[in-house]
């Protein structure tokens, strides 16, 4: 006998749909999955979206009773809780877990990809550990924003004498043989560049607690260079790849220099976003790591979020550039259009650095197949194999790109309502907006503004050139802030001004 229980702090109500979950609970479901505080994850908010996951997947033809549904997670305390959670959810829907244990995101991905089997990543990404999330994937790729209403309407049962009275999971959960989702993962990028694709280099690898530590050491050992340990932590490091820590800054600076490395590599805490610095230990931002990928792959289309660096366009090397809203969802979409209206060598990247492919790639013969999700080895792999190519440090090459620098930053902790206020003023994007964003900020640029872009957020082009752009993050309560100028002091002393403002605000 199955009955509904309520997934509110006082378990006593039933609950019919996963979208009462969320208007019951802290954790919120979008497109990237679900995500709160750990405290509010308890197991039977884990099964309860998870299931509602899975039967939506079985409306679509995609799940069916005795099919595999993999699981990962990444390195945080409350992951291996969670993943039993939702391995219960499986279980109960009459599905087998593929147990692929503690792996990077992409490479769950395309276990679950190449199988077209669902997939779930327990991770929270780059925030701190008192938070984590779940990442759900589709048979055929990443959930898409029209994916969300079939999940929210999902009706879920819970199973009886499951959970105790505060959604502790007490029913005994098989995760089975751990399965290998990491070999494949390995061997895309070898057998693509080949085994002397970084011979003679020496790279360092920045561990930290990021699940993809072992893979990076694996991978690049296997391409030829010389790896150097880096920063291996017990303890849950938050490295968030758009806003790197100053004492990230400065280790990977002293590391440099201490050691003369080519390059240094790390990832964000489920190793879906890279962090690339040059031979000086200066961290890369993730559009410049995108622009060099892109390049390094010849592509012919490439799609990125409004907020990335305009050098890609200024670099006059694609036949297409696409702009969409901030998210990897929008990215694919609009990369799948691309697909539909007979594109090739089609990829997209994040200002987050990670990198996307939606069509093979080829490279002297060898293919290197399309993975449509969020992935760390890739850019940093193609951008120290052109700098190889070209005979070139990684800050030339850097160099060689048009003279476009950006810089971001973010009031934590600041209500997305609070944020939509602010921004309000200016969402109709007409000249009577851009008058009252020249009021708000235009003294802090020194020119005029003469476009406004909505795509996402409030992002104001001026006169001189340069960009200020104002959004509410979408996973947590921050209000993030974008600047680009013709120079890297410009951009960072542009943004500061502009955040200094808004807290006057």
């Amino acid at each position: 006998m199955q009955t509904h229980y309520t997934v509110a702090a006082s378990y006593l109500s039933p609950v019919f749909s996963v979208a009462e979950v969320a208007k019951s609970t802290s954790v919120a479901f979008g497109t990237s999955g679900a995500r709160g505080l750990v405290a509010a994850m308890t197991d039977e908010v884990c099964f309860v979206y998870t299931a509602g996951f899975l039967q939506y997947m079985a409306s679509l033809g995609q799940f069916a009773p005795g099919m595999a549904v993999a699981i990962a997670g990444d390195l945080r305390p409350s992951s291996p809780r969670i993943m039993r959670a939702c391995a219960a959810a499986v279980q109960a829907l009459g599905g087998v877990v593929a147990y692929a244990g503690f792996v990077p995101s992409p490479a769950v991905s395309l276990y679950g990809f190449s199988r077209s089997i669902p997939s779930l990543m327990i991770t929270g990404s780059h925030i701190p550990d008192d938070r984590n999330g779940i990442k759900f994937n589709r048979a055929d790729g990443e959930l898409l924003k029209s994916d969300e209403a079939g999940i929210f309407a999902q009706q879920v049962a819970v199973p009886e004498g499951w959970f105790d009275a505060v959604g502790a999971l007490i029913h005994a959960v098989d995760l089975g043989e751990p399965v290998d989702a990491v070999s494949a993962y390995v061997a895309r990028y070898v057998d693509f560049f080949g085994e002397d694709a970084l011979a003679d280099k020496t790279v360092g690898v920045y561990e930290h607690s990021a699940v993809g530590r072992d893979v990076m050491n694996t991978v690049f050992h296997a391409l030829g260079a010389k790896t150097v340990s880096l920063g291996r932590s017990q303890q849950f490091i938050p490295v968030d790849t758009e806003a790197v820590r100053p004492e990230d800054v400065a280790l990977a600076a002293q590391w440099a220099l201490e050691h003369r490395f080519d390059a240094i590599v790390s990832t964000d805490g489920d190793s879906d976003r890279p962090l690339l610095s040059d031979e000086r230990g200066q961290w890369l931002r993730g559009d410049v790591l995108g622009i060099l990928t892109a390049r390094a792959l010849r592509a012919d289309v490439v799609v990125t979020p409004v907020s990335s660096n305009t050098a890609l366009e200024k670099t006059g090397e694609f036949n297409s550039v696409l702009r969409t809203r901030i998210g990897s969802p929008y990215v694919i979409d609009a990369m799948n259009k691309a697909l539909v209206n007979g594109e090739t060598r089609v990829c997209g990247f994040e200002a987050n650095g990670g990198f996307l492919l939606a069509s093979d790639f080829t490279r002297d013969g060898r293919v290197l197949p399309a993975l449509p999700t969020r992935d760390a080895l890739l850019p940093m792999i193609a951008t120290l194999v052109l700098a190889k190519e070209q005979d070139l440090r990684v800050s030339k090459l850097v160099a060689s790109l048009p003279p476009r620098f950006a810089a971001s930053d973010r009031i934590k902790a600041f209500p997305t309502e609070r944020s939509q206020e602010i921004l309000a003023p200016f969402m109709r994007g007409d000249e009577a907006a851009l008058t009252t964003f020249d009021l708000q900020f235009g003294a802090l640029v020194g020119a005029k503004p003469v476009h406004i872009d909505l795509t996402d957020g409030v992002r104001v082009s001026f006169l001189n050139d340069e960009i200020v752009h104002l959004r509410p993050s979408g996973n947590a309560p921050e209000l993030r802030c974008y600047t680009e100028a013709d120079s890297l002091v410009r951009a960072q002393t542009l943004c500061a001004a502009v955040i200094a403002a808004l807290r006057n605000i």
